[in-house]
């Protein structure tokens, strides 16, 4: 793939991410009473923090007609200065975040969200979407990092790294390459009025949004069972000890795509490695 070619797949979910620092933009401007610039970035800006401890995660969950999962992550100062503004407490750069700072973050990332909701229903339809504290990284690898820069470059600028899963990021490639071929499909009726009445089906057409998706990596994951413990039981669980899962061991075990079951199969080792020997498509993925 080419540099230009890889550049412009990795813009794609811009549009998505726009309506974020537009939702982000609002919500600020109307605490702070100005107005707030948010630029969507495809390079991280040169004064961004580099992930460290005092890092903030937060996990934000789309379900709906939008499906997919997006994690953010906010250096300290950012998630403080954040916290101030939107407390309207006194700007201090050498205090810390404390519990309640992570707090207020997370209830304007809610509040951003549910703008983002309403926003994308025009185009995606109904668009839920969560946001809750994560404790850590993700584990599945993101698809896609953007970042949303807030206020100007410099020592004082703010960032938001936006980590996307590969789910949403297919989904919002998709709805792009859909969006052309209409538009395509579109222009060729109004410059050809002789052949708006046919109706034959050309089943080539549409060829080139599918093939778009077909690099697209996406990150699989293998469950064996689940188990429910209380609170209790988790802080009690030390090396050594056994935790029973809900399924038995002659059971095929599931396939996840981005937490969603596609195939079950039996459990194989291959040079080594564990594998999966498919033996069930679930009807969700073959629909």
């Amino acid at each position: 793939m080419s540099e230009a070619a890889a550049a412009a797949k990795q813009a794609e979910p811009t549009g998505f991410l726009q309506i974020w620092a537009d939702s982000f933009s609002q919500v600020v401007g109307q605490i702070t009473g100005a107005a707030l610039t948010c630029v969507v970035r495809t390079e991280a800006p040169p004064d961004l923090t580099p992930p460290g401890e005092g890092d903030f995660w937060a996990a934000v969950t789309c379900s709906g007609a939008l499906r997919g999962e997006t994690i953010l992550r906010l250096a300290g100062a950012t998630v403080l200065r954040l916290a101030q503004i939107f407390m309207s407490e006194p700007a201090t750069p050498e205090a810390q975040p404390t519990a309640d700072h992570r707090d207020a973050v997370v209830e304007l990332l809610r509040q951003v969200s549910g703008i983002v909701s309403s926003t994308a229903k025009a185009r995606w339809g109904e668009v839920q979407v969560l946001v809750e504290q994560a404790p850590a990284a993700p584990s599945w690898p993101p698809a896609g990092t953007f970042w949303l820069q807030i206020g100007d470059e410099g020592p004082n600028s703010m960032a938001l790294e936006f980590g996307l899963s590969a789910a949403l990021v297919a989904e919002l490639r998709a709805d792009k390459a859909a969006a052309k071929v209409d538009a395509v499909e579109e222009a060729a009726k109004s410059s050809s009025p002789a052949r708006s009445s046919d109706t034959s089906a050309d089943p080539a057409q549409g060829t080139g949004a599918l093939d778009r998706l077909m690099d697209v990596q996406l990150a699989m994951t293998l469950r064996f069972g689940a188990k429910r413990l209380l609170l209790r039981e988790v802080l009690d669980l030390t090396p050594g000890a056994v935790v029973e899962l809900d399924r038995k061991i002659q059971e095929p075990v599931d396939l996840l795509l981005d937490g969603r079951l596609v195939a079950r199969g039996e459990v194989v080792v291959i040079d080594g490695n564990y594998g999966l020997r498919v033996t069930d498509i679930s009807p969700l993925a073959a629909s």
